[in-house]
């Protein structure tokens, strides 16, 4: 909910800067009547302490954001056990799924995605494949292995795997030289 609020609030910051900004060019340009805030000087003045008061406090509001300390560490998955909290961050979790599908000839170039449901952790895996086996077999067996490796290694549910074959290892083309 705050980033969102922040980013309504850098929304209209921004947007208040670039009006004023251009207003101010077109006075110092001539382009635009000196007069072109309106006649009733008061008002004027009254209107421009609370622009520049709001883009002050919004100013601070930012600065403050862009110099603290981000006090929530990376994601991670927590779980509560008899003996107290542990924490198992989803970078462990990724390199698991790195680790479980080196096993395996013939996939490449692995990425891996996770994502914390209610129902366990979902796993999405891209890899790129070298065309040797089939894609079917091995990815059913590169699902299971990650699946049951993860679930054992952290004791974590892993409610779905999903692979996606993203490419073909291209092998070098060699073009024969004749003399």
């Amino acid at each position: 909910m705050a980033k969102i609020l922040d980013r309504l609030l850098l929304f209209i910051y921004s947007l208040s800067v670039g009006i004023i900004s251009v207003l101010i060019i077109l006075l110092l340009s001539g382009l635009a009547p000196g007069n072109i805030l309106g006649q009733n000087e008061q008002m004027t003045t009254i209107i421009i302490y609370s622009v520049a008061a709001v883009l002050f406090l919004l100013s601070i509001r930012f600065f403050y954001i862009s110099v603290r300390r981000d006090q929530a560490s990376l994601p991670s998955v927590d779980q509560r056990t008899e003996y107290g909290d542990v924490q198992i961050s989803m970078e462990t979790i990724e390199n698991l799924c790195l680790k479980a599908s080196s096993r395996f000839r013939g996939i490449r170039d692995v990425k891996s995605r996770i994502q914390v449901t209610e129902a366990g952790l979902e796993i999405t895996i891209r890899a790129i494949v070298d065309g040797e086996s089939s894609i079917p077999q091995l990815t059913t067996e590169l699902q299971k292995a990650i699946h049951d490796y993860v679930q054992e290694i952290t004791g974590i549910p892993v409610s779905h795997v999903s692979v996606y074959i993203a490419n073909l290892v291209q092998s070098p083309n060699y073009k024969s030289r004749v003399e």
